[in-house]
């Protein structure tokens, strides 16, 4: 049984983990400004390949090497990974106006975010479920909605320290609790205690994961055409400042860990609904941001906030059917899962840049995000989470049940 302290440092790294995540998105009008960073659209997008290579790797050699080393070791190293993206984007703050110094360092701190990502995230949720075998589902929730309070911090910390007039204030802040969470965990145990027959099972990979590895790609197109897009459509589209911009991204960050929280306490919501709906309702939303006339900076606030809300509880449920179903490999699913969501999150962050350097616009990326949504609805009705066929949900614990067919 984990103590409090283990399953607190957990959620705490799982915060953190989401402001490093959205430290490079929040800061997209000082990465395009022509008096700081001064990146076209294009090379703003191309920031984000290393990290996607680089989160995919880890997230499907992070199973792997914790079967070998153990969870421990790996979030250790996601952790470090992640405090050096800080370090190095804070380095680059003095080479703002030498694009061949800067530019390489913003790559090296990117491809750093992905390599913590994919080892972090994993592992957490891996945890997560293990700290709770009797509420996986919930207690996955709670984990991606505290990810998400990170997520909603981020763009915060950016108006904030912008407003203060040093914004690099941010990754100094992130850089500050890294370290404090790094240096806590170095003294817990964070083990997962395994059955014997887990240490010998080497399942083979289901057809079925397909369907997860899909919706997942789809997803990461979904929730980054507004996490890494929405602060350059209010300012080009709709003319707002950046504050204003920032306050968009916080409302879809904020409104995500909102529906997560809502959706692990709503007991009387079926989650499968949950998820076959909110794909839907995405679609609708993404019409919606399309068809708003210039100037509606309010309502286009509000419209990313519905997004927010659209998007929320999609990927940690995708994670734990994923667990419960395909128990014999429920270590490995958290893993790849996040790989595929970061295969669309990479389609979405560089594929939008080379489309806006070639004259289409935003609103005309948000109408094809909608026909990606109402696929990934679909997809979720064929993901309907059969009777575990071994187990019971926690990571590495394999116990045979008789078939049921």
């Amino acid at each position: 049984m984990a103590s409090r302290l283990e399953s607190g440092v957990v959620y705490a790294a799982g915060a953190v983990q989401g402001i490093v995540l959205v430290t490079f998105p929040a800061a997209s009008t000082i990465f395009t400004n022509p008096d700081e960073y001064a990146l076209s659209s294009t090379e703003y997008g191309t920031l984000f390949l290393p990290q996607v290579v680089l989160a995919v790797a880890a997230s499907l050699g992070g199973a792997w090497l914790a079967r070998r080393i153990g969870l421990k070791p790996v979030l250790l190293a996601g952790l470090a990974a992640s405090l050096a993206a800080m370090i190095l984007l804070l380095v680059s703050t003095a080479y703002v106006h030498t694009s061949s110094v800067a530019y390489p360092l913003l790559l090296i701190a990117t491809a750093c975010v992905g390599l913590g990502f994919g080892l972090t995230v994993p592992a957490l949720n891996a945890l997560t479920a293990a700290f709770h075998p009797d509420r996986v589902d919930a207690s996955v929730l709670v984990l991606n909605a505290v990810l998400g309070v990170g997520t909603v911090l981020a763009p915060l910390f950016v108006a904030l320290f912008v407003g203060l007039g040093f914004w690099w204030g941010m990754p100094l802040t992130s850089l500050i609790l890294l370290a404090a969470i790094l240096l806590v965990s170095m003294r817990l145990p964070l083990r997962v205690h395994r059955a014997p027959a887990a240490r010998r099972a080497r399942a083979a990979i289901p057809a079925r994961f397909a369907l997860y590895a899909g919706f997942a790609v789809l997803y990461g197109v979904c929730e980054t055409v507004n996490g890494n897009w929405a602060q350059l459509d209010m300012t080009t589209t709709h003319g707002a400042s950046t504050q204003l911009a920032a306050i968009a991204l916080t409302v879809f960050w904020a409104m995500v860990t909102l529906g997560r929280v809502f959706f692990a306490l709503a007991h009387r919501i079926a989650p499968q609904w949950t998820y076959r709906l909110l794909p839907f309702a995405l679609a609708v939303v993404f019409l919606v941001i399309a068809a708003l006339p210039a100037g509606k900076t309010w309502a286009a606030i509000a419209a990313f906030g519905l997004a927010g809300l659209g998007c929320s509880a999609l990927l940690p449920l995708t994670i734990s059917f994923g667990q419960k179903e395909l128990t014999g490999l429920a270590g490995a699913v958290a893993g790849g899962v996040i790989a595929f969501y970061q295969l669309g999150y990479g389609v979405a962050a560089f594929g939008v840049g080379p489309l806006l350097g070639a004259g289409v616009e935003l609103p005309q990326v948000y109408r094809w995000a909608s026909v990606v949504a109402v696929v990934m609805g679909v997809l979720a009705f064929a993901i309907r989470p059969r009777k575990r066929l071994v187990g019971g949900g926690v990571p590495g614990v394999v116990t045979p049940r008789p078939s049921r067919g």
